[in-house]
């Protein structure tokens, strides 16, 4: 059984920081580009940052460059989002994301709220 459950939302101040985890179970975790989305409401979801098997390469979309890091521990099944200078506009539910390197297959987790307000 697959399963991605994200943990580590929650309420911040402006300027805060806050990391998110992502613990993957049910597929080969090291064949996987992870990738962490959001989506606020009234939006629509939008990608945040992705990283490669082994962390090879990372990307990142241009409002969180420098401010957020995108990580993974093969070995623990798990990769993390480590979220800094928070913002209001960074308010959403983060959903972490997981796709086959080699075809198809992607998985979703079911999303944690991130609260950036004073």
């Amino acid at each position: 059984q697959v399963q991605l459950v994200e943990s580590g939302g929650g309420l911040v101040q402006p300027g805060g920081s806050l990391r998110l985890s992502c613990a993957a179970s049910g597929f080969t975790f090291r064949l996987y580009v992870m990738g962490w989305y959001r989506q606020a409401p009234g939006k629509e979801r939008e990608l945040v940052s992705t990283i490669t098997p082994a962390g090879g390469s990372t990307n990142y979309t241009d409002s969180v460059k420098g401010r957020f890091t995108i990580s993974r521990d093969d070995a623990k099944n798990t990769a993390y989002l480590q979220m800094n200078s928070l913002k209001p506009g960074d308010t959403a539910v983060y959903y972490c994301h997981a796709r086959f390197r080699f075809g198809n297959l992607e998985y979703w987790g079911q999303g944690t709220q991130v609260t950036v307000s004073s």
